[in-house]
């Protein structure tokens, strides 16, 4: 006799007496409510990408001047679209097509005709701008480019160099590893100056400072020998980080005999950030090198 073939089990829907399994939901249908909530949802989602897209001021700086054709990095800097004075929206409508460029990365700058044959300094990051003006105008013969992705502080800047008469300064859009990269000739700088970056003080960010040895070979391609190389943050750690590796890279050179911080060189302003740490107790710290 045959052993009796036992048939494929099947596997049993949830029901009353399957405890713990819930009973079977069925999806309500959709009502006519539902798809018009999902269809505003939509659209304003696609409302506020076309926003980040598109320049705030018409003829003013792109929202995105590099757009998707850039590989995406971890940023160094975080974008800030914060409220815009009247003031500044008429510097940025009236000034940017003279005084200003985004980095879009499709074409390399020609600084001596941008500049009119001066030197140029590179400063990354110049927050609402009153230091560069004031030394856009305490040092007429040299150029200064800088670059900084905030709004109200590129129209201030736009607004503070033309109030002081000063024809020396350039306001960039962007991110300052494309314009490195991708739009300044080798050797055309005269030297670069990073005040009081991010300091990404936790541990997790510290990649995303800016002063890295990566970020230190891009700019040496840039700056010419003996261009200066000046740095000054008032966050101790940063400051320690930024000399260890301005040290250890064999293109620069520091400035000081003893290889530690530099005192505050004339040419740099005390700004009203700075008077405030300084007033709290912080100690800012100058890093100054050179390229050998």
């Amino acid at each position: 006799m045959s052993e009796p073939v036992n048939p494929t089990p099947e596997t049993p829907g949830p029901t009353p007496e399957t405890p713990g399994v819930p009973p079977e939901t069925v999806p309500a249908p959709e009502t006519d409510a539902d798809r018009d909530a999902e269809a505003r949802r939509a659209a304003s989602f696609e409302r506020q990408r076309r926003l980040r897209q598109e320049p705030r001021f018409p003829g003013g700086p792109a929202a995105d001047p590099a757009g998707s054709h850039h590989e995406r990095r971890i940023r160094s800097f975080q974008p800030r679209r914060s409220r815009v004075t009247t003031g500044q929206e008429e510097a940025l409508q009236r000034l940017w097509p003279t005084w200003g460029l985004d980095i879009d990365g499709k074409s390399v700058i020609d600084l001596p005709t941008l500049f009119d044959g001066l030197p140029v300094v590179l400063e990354i990051g110049f927050g609402m701008g009153e230091a560069t003006a004031q030394m856009a105008a305490d040092d007429p013969t040299t150029g200064i480019l800088a670059v900084d992705v905030h709004t109200p502080g590129q129209g201030n800047l736009l607004g503070l160099a033309d109030r002081a008469g000063v024809s020396n300064v350039r306001v960039a859009n962007g991110d300052a590893i494309i314009l490195l990269r991708e739009m300044l000739e080798p050797a055309s700088l005269d030297g670069l100056r990073v005040y009081f970056p991010d300091p990404w003080p936790k541990k997790r960010h510290h990649k995303r400072r800016l002063i890295q040895p990566e970020f230190l070979d891009l700019v040496a391609r840039c700056l010419k020998p003996g261009a200066l190389v000046h740095c000054a943050t008032d966050w101790e750690p940063y400051a320690e980080q930024m000399l260890d590796v301005l040290t250890a890279h064999p293109l620069y050179e520091n400035t000081q005999a003893d290889g530690g911080f530099a005192p505050r060189p004339s040419f740099r302003p005390l700004t009203r950030f700075e008077g405030q740490g300084l007033d709290k107790g912080h100690v800012v710290h100058d890093v100054l090198f050179t390229r050998r």
